[in-house]
């Protein structure tokens, strides 16, 4: 389901789970894997990437109605969006493919994204189905995007293309389905040398208020 390969100073995260939809099996690989990149030594940066026409569905809903305990799930995926988020060193979601609902929120969690600029889409149905955000979920998204990007997203449930998430900077920068990762591991190696403790601190200045939401 998970797969971490070394490309220089980047480490890249293959998702392969279909969907990569949401659920705990898919969360706590994910979490494994943040650790096994933190504790890896420097230089480093993160590349995410998902394999085939998805990037990320969202929240596995089948699986969420027979958890026992729902309401603890979602607190791992707020803390999961919340450490992508403020993850001590430089991050691009490589988005191959759809991003959708929680999806869209774990790409736009890191510091850059690429999108794959022939096909897929990142949104924010929630709007549609009767789902509201979180406060946390709206926290992560409110800390990256631009505040009329944030409002057309949340009120519509826009489903925005590549040209049209760059040019509502929800994206870096796009480009054919095989140049996607390329693009986002050259732009990853280009940043790996920066100073982690610096880009930690930074984070927390920016986004430390969020992570006082979760710990409430």
């Amino acid at each position: 389901m998970i797969e971490l390969e070394h490309v220089g100073p980047v480490w890249v995260l293959h998702l392969h789970s279909g969907e990569n939809r949401l659920n705990e099996d898919f969360v706590g690989e994910v979490n494994g894997a943040l650790e096994e990149v933190e504790t890896a030594g420097l230089p480093t940066a993160l590349v995410t990437t998902g394999e085939g026409k998805f990037y990320s569905n969202g929240l596995d809903l089948d699986w969420l109605g027979t958890s026992p305990d729902p309401a603890s799930f979602m607190d791992e995926v707020h803390r999961l969006l919340v450490r992508v988020l403020m993850f001590p060193a430089v991050t691009v979601a490589a988005v191959n493919g759809h991003a959708f609902a929680a999806g869209a929120m774990l790409a736009t969690a890191h510091d850059f994204m690429i999108m794959r600029s022939d096909r897929g889409y990142w949104c924010l149905p929630e709007v549609d189905l009767g789902l509201p955000l979180t406060p946390t979920m709206h926290a992560v998204v409110a800390a990256r995007l631009p505040r009329t990007t944030l409002h057309e997203a949340v009120t519509t449930g826009k489903r925005y293309d590549a040209p049209a998430a760059v040019a509502a900077r929800i994206a870096t920068d796009s480009g054919p389905e095989g140049d996607v990762v390329a693009k986002a591991v050259a732009l990853a190696t280009e940043l790996a040398g920066k100073n982690p403790d610096v880009v930690a601190k930074h984070k927390q200045l920016m986004y430390g208020d969020i992570a006082r939401l979760i710990a409430t």
